[in-house]
């Protein structure tokens, strides 16, 4: 995001105004819990309180420091308003009073010349702000002038009456015309009055800015009416800070330069192009003679005795609205005191999946708002699981808060696409590395069988590196996918799918002529899959075994909530294999919850079990 500093006029009264309506009456709200909030918020606009949160919050900007404003309006444009909003609220219960989150911050600044204004902040880097995305350096709105007029202003405050009055007739010759020599013509009119007489002389003519006057002008979406009424406030579509200078000291002889350089430069004394070095927080208040040595000998370093003069100190105002503030900020002024506050969530392409504790459900609107704007344009809608995963097709529960309607996303992962439709299947973006941790072990010679493959996270991607891969998953609306993504990703050539149940599946794939092929069996069904292993018991039974038989290498996982996960999945493993005495790799994957871990073992598959004559039971 780009910082943009835009003036405000000196005649806007700041005043406070009651405490701000975090929430407006939603229905889901008892209106005791909303009453409290907006007491604790009336209780924090206190001059006790807010002395000490200072002293808590000492150093960068917070939501508890500084001031809140707003603008006195006339009676009736306040009652217009009123009603807007109560319209607003009939259509959408759950808004957030993003004004209540402006905050204005009073600092001091150096108001220095632009040609050595970078090469101060470098030397001064200890002393300036230095808050989170805000520059250190702000321009001086108005301030900015062609080359060609410093020279005139130069020579016109050196020269006597006599050079003056010279230096105004060739101002005003480069203003109003070309005249002996004086340069090109700067006046609209004139350089219009050229162009038609050029062009009834040659027939054609290049035309200055051509590309920008032939560019269509953009329409407006959505947020066409947003955005103009954030361009009233002079806020634009990703500015979130304001600088206004409200005094500057030392006022000296001022000169009206208003009707050659504008409105904005009346009563000021214009000696070139400047910019504002904002100082810390520490420096609002102090005077020029007040500030550390090391300052001033910064300014005053090239020796010459007037070198501190060219630089002035102003007082200024520092705005940082909603969008300056992060996630995490705007909820814990929102949320109860003392309730955590939810900063984590999934990423499914254009969806952010939350996970919100039984305590958020009442707020969970107002939450999935602040995701929503905070994570713009990436996010585009906001979801809540409110159930855990029950159906044997794997899909989750998952209620909308905010966005567009749609569940139907697209996914890139390890340079491929997937679609996905978070209503009929599942995904779980988190599997990320490990996905890429499994891939990492197999070779361009292995013959992959996912026995629950989903939409292909593993197979899809498997594909694109060894021989062969088969992929099976019970969930139909998970296959249909798995098919679109192959064909997506144009690896439909070396993915065969199957719609089968995970047993079945290992059976017919271990009956065929593939069976001997097979070298990598993933499993990755972390409720059920240990079960599926018995399903081995006797799969190379009818084989010979005086042929040379390539055991596959199986990677199952698991969740554990015991106190040692490790040694309580390798147990049931050994159980679902009827087998003691084979070595198996266990790893910890991630912890799913307080307590709960989920695992990976990989093991080779032991010969043992491979040609038992008794198999076990499905």
């Amino acid at each position: 995001m780009v910082t943009k500093f835009v003036p405000r006029p000196h005649s806007l009264s700041f005043t406070f105004l009651s405490p701000p309506r975090f929430f407006p009456k939603p229905t889901s709200l008892p209106k005791t819990l909303s009453l409290s909030l907006l007491a604790a918020a009336a209780t924090t606009t206190t001059s006790t309180t807010a002395a000490a949160l200072d002293q808590a919050f000492s150093y960068g900007p917070s939501l508890h420091k500084g001031h809140k404003f707003s603008i006195l309006k006339p009676l009736h444009k306040q009652e217009e308003e009123e009603e807007e909003e109560e319209e607003e609220e009939e259509e959408d219960d759950y808004l957030i009073d993003t004004e209540s989150f402006t905050r204005v911050f009073e600092i001091t600044a150096l108001r220095v010349p632009s040609e050595h204004c970078f090469a101060l902040e470098s030397r001064l880097r200890g002393h300036l702000l230095n808050w989170p995305r805000i520059r250190n350096i702000a321009r001086v709105p108005g301030d900015e002038i062609e080359d060609e007029f410093k020279k005139l202003f130069a020579d016109r405050s050196a020269s006597s009456s006599d050079d003056e009055n010279e230096s105004l007739v060739s101002l005003n010759r480069r203003i109003y015309g070309k005249t002996e020599g004086d340069g090109e013509l700067v006046s609209p009119v004139l350089y219009r009055d050229k162009l038609a007489r050029t062009f009834n002389s040659r027939g054609f003519v290049n035309f200055r800015n051509l590309a920008k006057l032939s560019r269509p002008k953009r329409r407006r979406g959505r947020e066409g009416d947003e955005r103009k009424k954030r361009k009233e406030r002079g806020i634009g579509k990703s500015e979130f800070a304001v600088v206004e200078v409200v005094e500057e000291e030392g006022e000296e002889e001022r000169e009206d330069l208003r009707g050659l350089l504008g409105d904005e430069f009346k009563g000021r004394k214009w000696r070139g192009s400047t910019r504002l070095l904002l100082l810390d927080e520490r420096y609002a208040g102090r005077g020029l003679d007040q500030l550390p040595e090391a300052i001033k000998v910064v300014l005053n370093e090239d020796g010459r005795e007037d070198a501190i003069s060219s630089f002035r100190l102003v007082r200024c105002k520092l705005t940082l609205f909603y969008d300056y503030w992060q996630m995490n900020e705007i909820l814990e002024a929102l949320l109860p005191k003392g309730m955590i506050v939810p900063s984590a969530f999934e990423t499914v392409g254009h969806i952010a999946h939350l996970n919100l504790r039984d305590e958020h459900l009442p707020y969970k609107k107002f939450i999935a708002k602040v995701v929503l704007d905070k994570n713009k344009p990436k996010i585009r809608t906001v979801v809540n699981k409110i159930d855990v995963i029950h159906s044997d097709y794997r899909t989750m529960q998952l209620e909308i808060l905010a966005g567009n309607r749609s569940l139907v996303t697209m996914v890139v992962e390890n340079g491929l696409r997937f679609h996905v439709d978070l209503s009929t299947v599942y995904w779980n973006s988190r599997l990320a590395t490990e996905r890429q941790r499994l891939l990492n072990c197999f070779t361009r010679d292995d013959v992959v069988c996912d026995v629950f493959a989903g939409v292909g996270p593993i197979a899809v991607s498997a594909a694109r590196k060894v021989k062969r891969v088969y992929a099976n998953d019970l969930n139909p609306h998970a296959v249909d996918y798995l098919e679109r993504n192959s064909v997506l990703n144009k690896l439909e050539r070396k993915i065969e799918v199957f719609n089968m149940d995970g047993r079945r599946f290992i059976d017919a794939m271990f009956a065929s002529q593939k069976a001997l092929s097979i070298t990598q069996v993933v499993m990755n069904l972390p409720n059920d899959a240990a079960e599926y292993l018995d399903v081995f018991r006797g799969i190379f039974r009818t084989k010979p075994k005086d042929r040379e038989i390539n055991l596959p290498k199986i990677h199952v996982y698991g969740f554990s909530k015991s106190q040692d996960p490790e040694f309580n999945f390798h147990e049931r493993i050994r159980i679902a294999l009827s087998e003691v005495a084979f070595e198996v790799e266990m790893r910890r994957v991630r912890l799913v919850a307080p307590g709960k871990w989920m695992l990976c073992a990989s093991f080779i598959l032991p010969e043992s079990v491979a040609f038992a004559k008794v198999k076990s039971k499905v």
